[in-house]
């Protein structure tokens, strides 16, 4: 009596090969992938994760999100990131993100209850003040 199933490999040699073309096909696809749209999606995410964080998240629960420590963390990286690769991204990109940024930053000035000096608020010593 035959099976159709192949007896896989002693040692777990087939997961490891699994492994190894998961990793090589994620290394083709991140190569497909020009650099102003990694550097653009990741400033996406730090908006979109900082914007929760001050409380503007669309749901019901939006203030329970509030944590404007981390807010500033995040905002920090995005401006350091907009700041910093603006002038590889072109002035079409970069200006939309600049505009993000400037809305997030506003809004954290909003949700504080001792707002920042100006100069001082998240992000702003990359920016300039935002007041």
């Amino acid at each position: 009596m035959s099976t159709d199933s192949p007896t896989p490999p002693a040692g777990g040699q087939r997961d490891t090969t699994d492994a190894t073309d998961a990793v090589a096909q994620a290394t083709r696809d991140i190569a497909d992938v020009n650099a102003v749209e990694v550097i653009t999606t990741a400033a996406v995410h730090l908006m979109s994760a900082a914007a929760v964080k001050c409380g503007l998240a669309e749901d019901a629960d939006a203030r329970e999100h509030l944590d404007l420590d981390e807010a500033r963390k995040l905002i920090n990286a995005l401006a350091a990131l907009v700041t910093a690769s603006a002038p590889d991204l072109g002035n079409q990109h970069a200006r939309s993100l600049r505009d993000g940024l400037r809305s997030l930053q506003l809004a954290f000035r909003e949700a504080s209850v001792y707002p920042d000096a100006p100069g001082d608020g998240p992000g702003e010593k990359f920016t300039g003040s935002v007041v």
